[in-house]
Order: structure tokens, then sequence, then C-alpha cells
């Protein structure tokens, strides 16, 4: 039992050291003896957990997409917490959260985009409509509850709010962008939740 925890604590310290390289370095910028050395542990070691550098980032990768899918997932608490859209607010600021809070696994994305041609994360955007789906179909039985106009997709909207407040705070987080729409955060976060929730276009009768 005690040599199966210090295995455990051995391959999380290898994921970790590799989370923190390829975020920063790029995945083939980095080598295993970075990862190895980083993490404090022997190349012998690291190849006893994985069998290769691709295995480690296609796990850390797949440690991700297990977060997203948790119910504890800081944007799955924040539909619970309310009536979607009209607690677009507090959603916005949940993605915030979670974008400060998984920097790292996010970067990863544009590493396999850039080096990968996209190959390990098309898994995981469609594992993203699954979740949607499965929040929209289960609102009636424990899941979000929804309310959209006639006519709307409840998925697709969840999709485009996600994916702009997501966006705005990659923008702002991930990249390091002060204020990427020109102005604070909080007032950003209002606008934004006020054009998903009444549009862009002028209505007709309003001046």
């Amino acid at each position: 039992m005690q040599r199966d925890a210090k295995s455990e604590r051995s391959q999380r310290m290898v994921l970790d050291a590799a989370l923190k390289l390829f975020s920063r370095q790029g995945y083939r910028a980095t080598t295993v003896r970075e990862i190895a050395k980083a993490a404090r542990v022997s190349t012998g070691n690291l190849y006893h957990h994985f069998p290769d550098k691709e295995a480690i980032f296609r796990t850390l990768l797949d440690e991700y997409r297990e977060i997203v899918m948790s119910p504890r997932f800081g944007v799955a608490r924040a539909l619970s917490s309310g009536t979607f859209p009209d607690n677009l607010e507090d959603f916005g600021y949940a993605i915030r959260d979670v974008v400060r809070q998984f920097r790292s696994y996010m970067a990863l994305h544009y590493v396999d985009v850039i080096e990968f041609d996209g190959t390990h994360i098309r898994e995981f955007y469609s594992s993203i409509d699954k979740r949607f789906t499965e929040l929209v179909e289960g609102q009636n039985n424990g899941g979000v509850a929804i309310r959209v106009r006639p006519g709307i997709s409840a998925i697709s909207a969840l999709h485009v709010a996600t994916r702009t407040f997501l966006q705005y705070f990659q923008l702002e987080t991930l990249f390091g962008v002060p204020e990427p729409f020109g102005k604070d955060s909080a007032e950003v976060v209002r606008e934004i939740a006020d054009i998903l929730r009444n549009g862009i276009a002028e209505r007709n009768g309003t001046a």
C-alpha cells in the first residue's frame, strides 16, 4: 500500500511538472529529461509511468476533460445556481474563475492546435457538447434550469455564452491582455450578459 502511494505521488509529480513545461514552452521544445528533472524523478521512473512523452500530454488533456465533465466544475455549479440566461453574470464570473484556475490546462489546447493540428482536443469538444446535452435534457430531473425563447436551441445558447465569456477571459488571463475590450471586466461582463440576453440588432418599433 505504501509503495502504491509512493508510485502515485511520483506519477503526479511527473504530470505537474509536464503541465508547467508544456504550457510554457510547448510540446516539442520540452524533453523527457526536462520533465524528469523538474519532477525530481529519474527518467527510468518516468518511463515506468508513461511509455512516451505524448502519453503524458494525452493524460493531461484527459485529466482536464474529466475536470470539465465533473458536476463540481465551476461552470456547472454556476448553471445550477439559477435560471439560465437570467444568471449570465454569475455564469461569466464562473468562467473567469475557471480560466484563472485551469489556465495551464487550457494552454495545452493551443499547444495541441499548433503542434498536433488539434488531434487530441477534438474529443474534448465533443465531450463538451455531450455534457451540455446532458445538462439540458436533465433540467427537469435535477439538471440546470434553462429558459430560452422559442426557436432557440438551449444547447447552442450554452455554447455561445460559454465561448464568448471564455474567449474574453482567456485573452485577459491566459494571454495577459489588460482590459481586452478597453474597459473594466465587470462592465464587460454586464455588457456581454445584456447582449446575450437581448441581442445586438435594433428591434422593430424601437428607437
